[in-house]
């Protein structure tokens, strides 16, 4: 694809958004929109009791995102590409995933209002990796409070984000399997990615990665 402005990587817990967006960045001598996870005060809490600690969670990230991407997003400063590791419009996955139906009203007035305002990505790159993959790469990261994560919390978030972009046709879509491939470590499989990106027609396409092809 040409003039690719605005880049969102998305995908489950521990998938690899972040590492991809700081790769893909130097690559296209653009900048990165890093989302600030350990910055929100009730995330530790919300894996060891989700529903007690779900709404105020949310919410920290609904604004915080907003907030982040209204500061990149300034005419003045949006003259490179932009590699984001989140799709804003993603927010609502974990809150369909973990508010209650009241809970889940005022979220939406709220996510209503702050949507609108946020440009769209000329790209989004969609990862997926099978359940252990994620819980793998979890632990490598070594974070105390994603230690609380179970397998079955993670199996359906992958099922939430396999729905949401199975209908997601706002922006052109590239769907990526890493579970056999490491773009961090790897660097055949990056440059076969970027490859790929840059040959992106529009719409949805799925990669299949050559590591999968062997």
């Amino acid at each position: 694809m040409e003039n690719l402005r605005y880049i969102a990587i998305e995908g489950p817990i521990g998938v690899g958004k972040s590492s991809l967006a700081e790769l893909i960045s130097k690559e296209f001598n653009g900048r990165t929109l890093i989302e600030e996870v350990d910055a929100n005060p009730f995330l530790p809490k919300f894996y060891s009791d989700i529903k007690k600690y779900a709404l105020q969670t949310q919410l920290f990230f609904l604004l915080s995102r907003y907030q982040q991407q209204k500061d990149m997003f300034q005419p003045e400063l949006f003259n490179t590409t932009v590699i984001s590791d989140y799709l804003f419009a993603k927010d609502r996955i974990f809150a369909y995933l973990n508010l209650d139906e009241n809970e889940l009203a005022l979220y939406e007035q709220v996510f209503r209002l702050l949507d609108v305002r946020i440009p769209k990505p000329d790209l989004v790159i969609y990862l997926q990796a099978s359940t252990e993959v994620l819980q793998e790469r979890i632990k490598r990261r070594n974070k105390d409070y994603e230690s609380a994560i179970k397998d079955e919390y993670l199996e359906k978030l992958t099922e939430a984000y396999n729905r949401y972009f199975f209908y997601y046709t706002d922006t052109p879509l590239l769907v990526v399997n890493t579970t056999d491939i490491d773009f961090v470590n790897n660097s055949a499989d990056f440059s076969s990615l970027i490859k790929e990106i840059r040959t992106m027609k529009g719409g949805a396409q799925h990669y299949i990665p050559s590591a999968q092809k062997r």
